[in-house]
């Protein structure tokens, strides 16, 4: 089994019941017919972050981090205030000139808000191409830029 997918098994057992110890992973993933040694467990969890928060029993069980929510709208907005150059729109193509460096962030920020008029986006050093889902959605995408610069 690879790595990879036995980390997910082990996401799957700690959103399911309490796991204490690593011998505790080593013999439930034993009960599916996966072996692993409790080393392997051990730089397991080292690398997937978990840490032991106190458990409803009284002890201490592994849990997956916290993850930091990041505010991908307000990191969108801000990186465009500071960025911006100019905006055009051609059919349902939009081009959006940016300060070198910023294109590819601007465009994987913009596909993580998962705008529904926006079909996908391919930044370069200091452009942002975006492929709108028809005409009136590339309009949509500059009202909402638009809005940015403006806050």
């Amino acid at each position: 089994m690879k790595k990879q997918e036995r980390q997910q098994l082990l996401k799957r057992l700690l959103t399911s019941r309490e796991i204490e110890r690593q011998e505790d992973f080593v013999r439930l993933l034993s009960e599916d017919g996966i072996h692993v040694t409790q080393a392997t467990i051990s730089r397991d969890i080292k690398e997937m972050q978990l840490v032991k928060l106190p458990a409803e029993s009284g002890g201490y069980c592994y849990s997956l981090p916290v993850q930091k929510k990041i505010d991908t709208q307000k990191k969108l907005q801000r990186t465009l205030q500071n960025a911006y150059i100019s905006f055009a729109v051609q059919d349902q193509f939009t081009i959006l000139k940016v300060l070198p460096g910023n294109g590819p962030v601007i465009a994987s920020l913009l596909d993580q808000m998962r705008y529904e008029f926006v079909f996908g986006t391919v930044g370069d050093d200091s452009s942002v191409l975006t492929i709108c889902v028809s005409h009136q959605g590339a309009l949509q995408l500059e009202k909402t830029i638009d809005r940015m610069l403006a806050d």
